[in-house]
Order: structure tokens, then C-alpha cells, then sequence
């Protein structure tokens, strides 16, 4: 919520601009708001879609693809997609906005979503979803309103889990030496100890760790690692929290609860508990070291479990045993797993024929429908599998080359955490992954100023964020003392932390009235 916008420079100025005089122009504007309303779809009329998505490692799909090309057979349509790398892609977007050249269909960041809307820019989708069936159901409407102007519903979620990630732990260390699974928060602090000390691994030397934290290069608050996992236990807000008056009120000016926890992490490095590299680490080291077989906490990727986590694992300890680990309780009987909120959409162009909008609609209804998703997730039967019986399936070696899944993974799915779950996958696995996400969903705490925006926190979050962050840290590795929390704390309010206060509370009022 609380990143840095780049510095207005001339190019921004024109890009605005555009986006201006997007909005005022005749010659493209047929009507604002709605204007796909009392069109109907001529399913016979072949239609062209312009979609533009991210891309990643491997890049994405050739024009001829074989499941664009059974796209447009199902849909009658003509899909060209754009896949840019994901490095590039605001790049990308603020060049079209320079030139007023949007896709008819695309995804788009948190920050370009916000900071465009107001420029007509997006279809506001909101009157059309009631012929949209599959839309309804698979999407939170909550979701869909977090980051949108009242009554307006400029883009559709990108869905991110809410909560994905949860913590393992080598249940064979524990059963070599002696400990159960930890619940309260001094049990975990024990159990991470042991494994730090009394050699889990039996190699005779003392290179294991307890637990690790990852500092985010960005400042925002919550150590990555295991440590992120520890912070509801103390009392500290995933970002906001509701006061007893129902003021919103930042994690980073939790005084109590922040001494609290930065008093643990602070004892667990200056005894070894705590991995030393920790100021250092950043994202996924605490998982390569879980791989590698030199920490025995760490949070995994449930989808990934099988895949990427477990097979480096057992090659280091083929006696290796990963099982779920709750997050522990604290003194107050508080835990859990922070969920996130990713304001992330998929928009469709304000501009565009309405025909052309409403065929976008039944395209991404189609993704979301049994059939669709179906589809979009396993590809084409005969192609990317077989079928062997009712229960089971085969993958084939097309599912590899062609990599099927792009249009769901990187572009428009339901609001399911077990998107990358394939039906021929061994259902052993899968029920374990199930229970992992069935666990996370208990125990999620959620942020209570989700799909709020604070003009000050965009502007000057990050910066802040940054130098509260690097004071914590300091007091961890005892560079600094405890006391300095309520330096830290004032200097955070005072560089725009009050003024981000006052607008958070605002906005939550606007949409709480």
C-alpha cells in the first residue's frame, strides 16, 4: 500500500496529458459509463481481442499457439496477446498512455489502476456483471470493490491468494531430538534453539539455524523468512488495525507490541537462534537454506511443495520429513498468518466498441466456468492429457512444450488457491496441499485498511517505511537500543506517518458510513 511514485518529470506531464484528453475527445468517446448497456452480443460475428498480460521466465505463446487457436473455435474470436516481461511492463503502459494506445483488454498494476481511473481510461464494468454469471461467483464482490471508486467497478481482480505461503518444519529433527510441535511462542523459541544447537543434522558440526528473517529491500514492514510469521503473535497489525474508537492505526506505531517482538528477535540473534545472516537475506533465502538442509523452519509454497521444495531436500537427507507448522501463539493467545490484498486488475478499454467489450466479458465468464477453467488450466484433452478413467489422468508431453496454463497463471482465473493443482497430479499430494491452504485460511489476519489509498503513503510510504525498517533492524543485531523504537516511531509520524494517518481514516469513514 505504501510505495514510492516516481518523481513527476516531463514525461508524466504528457502522459497525463493524453490521458486527459483521452477522456475529453469526441472523436473516440461514444458515451462514458456503461455504454456496452443494451448491446447484445451477435455470437456469429467474429470479433478481434487485443489482450495484453505480464510474461516471465520462457515468455509466453507463439500467435499460432494451439490454445489460442481453440480459443477463438470455442469463442469466435480472433485473440492476438501481447506478453511483455514483467521488468518492462510499466514501461510499456506508460508509453501507451503517452500515445493513447491501450489494448481492448489488459492487466494492470495497483498503481496505474489507481492512478488512471479517473481518466476514463477503464470500462466501468460494474452495470454489465449481472449477465456475466461465472463473474459473479467466482469473484468477490468485496474483491472487486477494493481499490474502486464507490458504486464503480473499473476493473476485475487479478487474483493473488490471500494468504499462500505457510510455515514447515523437519519433523525428523524434531523426533531426533526429543521436542513435539510447538504451539505457544515459547515452545517455538525452544524447538528453534535445538535446532540451532544440538547439531539436527548429525554431521558434528554446529552449521544449522533456528529461524530466519528476510528484510524487504523496500522497506514495508514484516520480515520475510519465519519471522513474518511471528508478528500477529505479539499483537502487530498486518499494516492497520482498528482502534477501540474504530481509528484505523499503523503497525508502525504499535509501540508496545513492536518492543515486544523486536525484544524476541533481538534475544533469538544475540544467542543464535535467530540466523545471523539474517540482516542480509533477502527474498527465498530462508527456503534455499530449508532445501539445503541447513534450517529446519521456513515457509513454503504449498503448490510448490512437491515440485520444488521437497526433491533438493531429500537429496541432501533422504530421511527428510516436512510437515505443517501453525504459526505459535503468543502470551495473549494471539496468532496467525498475515493475508495480503494486491489491487492488481484486468480492465477493459472505456473506448472500444461495446460489442467488442461485451465479447471481453464473455470471454473472461468463459475462463471462470467449469468448462473454461476446465480448459484454461489443463489444456486440451488429447493434447496436453488423456484421460485413464474416471479418477485419473495422464499429463502429456505437449503440457511441457506447451505450457498450457500461461493465459490462467499470468492473466484471469477464479479466486482459488488451488489454481495450480492439475487433475493428474497424485491425490496424496494433493490432499496434503489442500490441507495446508484449509489450515492458512483459519488463521489469516487481515489488514484493516484493505483497498484503501492514502495520497501521502504513495508519495512518501517507502521512503519512511525504509528508515523505520532500518532502525529495527539495527536493534535486532543490538547496534542500537530498544528505546530507540520510540525515536523510530516519532521520526515515521513526523516525516508523514500523522498525515498518512489522517487520510487512511478519512477514506475508511467515506466507505464505512
Amino acid at each position: 500500500m505504501m510505495k514510492r511514485w516516481t518523481a513527476i518529470t516531463l514525461g508524466t506531464l504528457l502522459i497525463s496529458s493524453a490521458l486527459t484528453g483521452c477522456a475529453g475527445s469526441s472523436a473516440t468517446t461514444k458515451s462514458k459509463e456503461g455504454k456496452a448497456g443494451g448491446v447484445v452480443d451477435d455470437p456469429g460475428e467474429k470479433i478481434t481481442i487485443n489482450l495484453m498480460t505480464r510474461s516471465y521466465a520462457g515468455g509466453g505463446w507463439a500467435p499460432n499457439h494451439p490454445m489460442v487457436e481453440e480459443i477463438n473455435k470455442r469463442l469466435n474470436i480472433d485473440l492476438k496477446i501481447e506478453w511483455v516481461p514483467s521488468a518492462n511492463y510499466q514501461e510499456k503502459l506508460n508509453v501507451m498512455a503517452a500515445s493513447n494506445n491501450f489494448p481492448d483488454v489488459f492487466y494492470a498494476p495497483k498503481a496505474e489502476f489507481v492512478k488512471w481511473q479517473s481518466k476514463d481510461v477503464f470500462m466501468n464494468v460494474r452495470p454489465e456483471l449481472s449477465k456475466y454469471p461465472n463473474i459473479v461467483k467466482y469473484i468477490p464482490e468485496e474483491a472487486i470493490k477494493q481499490f474502486n471508486p464507490k458504486e464503480k467497478y473499473y476493473g476485475i481482480p487479478f487474483y493473488y491468494q490471500e494468504v499462500r505461503d505457510s510455515l514447515a518444519i523437519r519433523k525428523d529433527w524434531m523426533d531426533k531430538l526429543g521436542l513435539k510441535m510447538p504451539e505457544t511462542i515459547d515452545e517455538f523459541y525452544e524447538v528453534a534453539k535445538a535446532f540451532a544447537m544440538k547439531d539436527p543434522d548429525g554431521n558434528g558440526k554446529q552449521d544449522t539455524v533456528g529461524f530466519s528473517m528476510e528484510v524487504n529491500p523496500g522497506g514495508a514492514f514484516g520480515f520475510g523468512g519465519t519471522a513474518a510469521y511471528l508478528t500477529t503473535s505479539f499483537g502487530l497489525a498486518n499494516n492497520w488495525t482498528l482502534d477501540g474508537n474504530g481509528k484505523l492505526i499503523p503497525m508502525q506505531t504499535q509501540a508496545k507490541e513492536l518492543k515486544d517482538y523486536i525484544g524476541f528477535m533481538r534475544k533469538a540473534y544475540a544467542e543464535g537462534v535467530l540466523d545471523k545472516d539474517s540482516p542480509i537475506l533477502k527474498s527465498r533465502d530462508s527456503l534455499n537454506k530449508l532445501e539445503a538442509g541447513k534450517s529446519g523452519i521456513a515457509p513454503v509454497n504449498p503448490q510448490q511443495l512437491y515440485v520444488e521444495t521437497i526433491p533438493p531436500l531429500l537429496k541432501t537427507d533422504p530421511k527428510a520429513e516436512l510437515v505443517q507448522l501453525m504459526p505459535p501463539k503468543g502470551t495473549s493467545g494471539k496468532s496467525g498468518i498475515k493475508s495480503s490484498t494486491s489491487g492488481d486488475k484486468i480492465v477493459i478499454n472505456s473506448k472500444i466498441d461495446a460489442k467488442k467489450q461485451q465479447r471481453i466479458l464473455k470471454l473472461l465468464d468463459y475462463m471462470l466456468s467449469d468448462e473454461g477453467y476446465d480448459f484454461v488450466k489443463h489444456g486440451i484433452e488429447g493434447v496436453h492429457y488423456k484421460k485413464i478413467s474416471d479418477t485419473k489422468y495422464e499429463q502429456l508431453e505437449a503440457s511441457v512444450k506447451d505450457r498450457q496454463f500461461l493465459l490462467l497463471g499470468w492473466f484471469f482465473k477464479r479466486f482459488d488457491p488451488m489454481f495450480l493443482i492439475y487433475k493428474w497430479m497424485d491425490p496424496k499430494e494433493v490432499a496434503t496441499i489442500k490441507n495446508y491452504f484449509d489450515n492458512n485460511e483459519k488463521v489469516k489476519v487481515k489488514d484493516a485498511a484493505a483497498g484503501l489509498v492514502s495520497e501521502t503513503a504513495t508519495k512518501l510510504g517507502a521512503n519512511i517505511d525504509k528508515k523505520w525498517m532500518d532502525t529495527m533492524v539495527k536493534i535486532i543485531a543490538g547496534q542500537e537500543p530498544i528505546d530507540s523504537i520510540d525515536k523510530a516511531i516519532a521520526e515515521w509520524k513526523a516525516a508523514g506517518g500523522d498525515k498518512i494517518i489522517q487520510e487512511m481514516n478519512e477514506e475508511y469513514q467515506k466507505v464505512n458510513q
